[in-house]
């Protein structure tokens, strides 16, 4: 009986362990892609910059309405794979979403389809102080 507690605590720490594993090489991964494919900006330098670049916010749009940066224009994620095309690739693209996690898939697919001067604001809109513009519907 006591060999039988034991093997099913060894089963749950390895289960333990895996899954630490698993969320430490995604962890990772997302880091990678991000550096990889774009610069990370504070709110400070993303500022400055916004005003020469495409601003995208990429949350859906009731997120958008209730709440987005001064300037932005609001194309959810699921929708750039269809209308990346629209963006130009002359102009530098601001992307921010509630964290940085759609971003840096957004940065990932512009990145593999030409796009080179992509930016994320740092902690995405959750921590954003800067000017908002809220629907007034």
């Amino acid at each position: 009986m006591i060999l039988g507690i034991s093997k099913t605590l060894l089963t749950i720490n390895l289960l333990v362990a895996v899954i630490i594993l698993v969320w430490l090489f995604s962890w990772g991964f997302q880091n990678w892609r991000r550096k990889h494919y774009a610069t990370v900006l504070d709110q400070e330098d993303f500022q400055k910059g916004m005003r020469k670049a495409q601003v995208i916010d990429l949350r859906q749009e009731r997120d958008f309405k209730a709440g987005h940066i001064l300037g932005a224009r609001n194309l959810p994620y699921i929708y750039l794979r269809q209308q990346y095309g629209e963006l130009r690739k002359d102009m530098p693209i601001y992307l921010y979403d509630e964290t940085m996690t759609l971003s840096t898939q957004a940065v990932a697919f512009l990145g593999k389809h030409g796009y080179h001067n992509l930016y994320i604001l740092r902690d995405g809109y959750r921590e954003w102080d800067g000017k908002t513009k809220k629907a007034k519907y």
